[in-house]
């Protein structure tokens, strides 16, 4: 098939495969059912979008191996359609105009498994009981047609099906829950926008507990024989939570969850509303309570506030990895400026041979992007001042709440705060290899 001009031309150049033109999503419907066992997913979803120009054919992302069985356009199932590649391509039978209205509905089965990537393997994955889904960066396709990049947000109802003994999480508020026989039917809504990656299902033999009655509700999820241990790992969040609603501003979502799994996981990682750990997280001597501090941050700093483009990561892990040193001043640890001369004196001693403003696909998940990116943040923390500071954090995240940002509004939101000229101190921790002395 000839590629319509406009279809294949990528939308960011780090993830060329992923991501699409034409349209723009406002909403995913997802009426899933998920055999645990078996690990078979069938599904439908309905994407409601408005077209941005007009063209005869659109496409979805959607991991080759689930296979597509009927697609509709704006309700007419007389529409061609050709999945390959990671790629659907639909055409309608009617050409829609550009400011049209597009209701794509696909129903497609399968048995999901995540997505082999640079990164390693993203998406949908089996538990020993159980799944999971930790998408970043391009793993959603590997549970449902999408849109599949950070820009694209759009508002999420997830409704699944599953057997009954298992909880099952997934983004946003549960508005229904209803059992029949042996299975379970759990729907979620996610009504603030949410990039494709950031959305997830959870499910496990958990139990769901209210974590106090803080300013913002918090709940974990996890294994009964868990609790002990997850009490005290996890039991300062609250403060934490306190610490960074005063100094980032306002918590932007309605509340936060945090699942452990009953598997271990090599790392943490987050998704909007919430947070998932493995149960070597939970060791019952707090010695993860950094990466508790770095994933609750990210609800502010990657999930309200999503990058339009994957070169400017920092923007998330740069901000997220400076939130693990200001909990550990607010916390009775080593001081933001203690920690940045520890992590300054460990990049001086790697490769300098990265741009932390473009560092590249390969390496935009590399330590450095996170130390260097934080390290650029204590900079200008100390050129501001602590007051200008953190007033400056609070009006990014409320200048662009549930928005996507770049390194340059960030930029360009700093001169507000300062009548000093800041381009030296940008090009010299963002814009240059070598590493700036402190």
């Amino acid at each position: 098939m000839k590629a319509e001009k406009g279809i294949d031309e990528p939308v960011d150049p780090y993830l060329p495969q992923n991501g699409n033109r034409g349209y723009r999503v406002s909403r995913y419907e997802l009426d899933l059912t998920y055999k645990v066992h078996s690990n078979r997913l069938t599904g439908k979803a309905t994407i409601t979008a408005v077209t941005t120009e007009a063209r005869s054919r659109f496409a979805l992302d959607l991991a080759s191996n689930l296979h597509v069985t009927k697609v509709a356009t704006n309700g007419s199932r007389n529409t061609k359609w050709l999945h390959r590649n990671g790629k659907l391509i639909v055409t309608p039978a009617q050409a829609i105009p550009a400011g049209g209205a597009l209701v794509l509905t696909v129903q497609y089965g399968g048995s999901p498994k995540p997505i082999r990537s640079v990164w390693g393997e993203v998406g949908w994955e089996e538990l020993s009981e159980g799944a999971l889904v930790a998408s970043q960066p391009n793993g959603a396709a590997s549970w449902f047609p999408c849109d599949d990049h950070p820009s694209s947000k759009a508002n999420y109802r997830i409704a699944i099906t599953t057997d009954s003994p298992y909880y099952t999480v997934a983004n946003g508020a549960l508005v229904s829950k209803q059992t029949r026989a042996s299975q379970t039917t759990w729907v979620y809504e996610q009504t603030e926008p949410m990039a494709s990656y950031l959305a997830t299902i959870q499910i496990g033999p958990y139990e769901r507990r209210s974590l106090g009655s803080g300013g913002v509700p918090m709940f974990a999820v996890h294994p009964p024989r868990l609790r002990p241990t997850f009490d005290v790992d996890f039991g300062r969040q609250p403060q934490m939570m306190d610490v960074f609603s005063r100094l980032f501003g306002p918590y932007p979502f309605a509340d936060y969850t945090v699942v452990v799994t009953d598997d271990e996981l090599e790392i943490p990682l987050e998704a909007q509303g919430l947070s998932i750990f493995g149960a070597n997280h939970c060791t019952g001597r707090r010695w993860s309570e950094r990466l508790v501090a770095h994933e609750l941050a990210h609800q502010w700093f990657g999930n309200s506030l999503t990058l339009g483009q994957w070169r400017d990561i920092w923007l998330h892990e740069g901000f997220a990895c400076y939130a693990e040193w200001i909990w550990s001043e607010n916390s009775g640890g080593h001081s933001a400026h203690q920690l940045a001369l520890q992590a300054h004196q460990g990049l001086a001693r790697k490769p300098q041979d990265l741009v932390i403003a473009d560092p590249g696909p390969q390496l935009m998940f590399d330590d450095r992007v996170y130390k260097r990116g934080a390290l650029t943040l204590h900079a200008l923390r100390r050129r501001l001042g602590d007051d200008k500071f953190f007033g400056l954090l609070r009006q990014w995240t409320l200048a662009h709440r549930h928005s996507t940002v770049t390194s340059e509004q960030f930029t360009d939101l700093a001169t507000h705060f300062t009548d000093e000229p800041l381009r030296r101190l940008w090009d010299s921790w963002l814009g240059e290899k070598t590493l700036p002395p402190m």
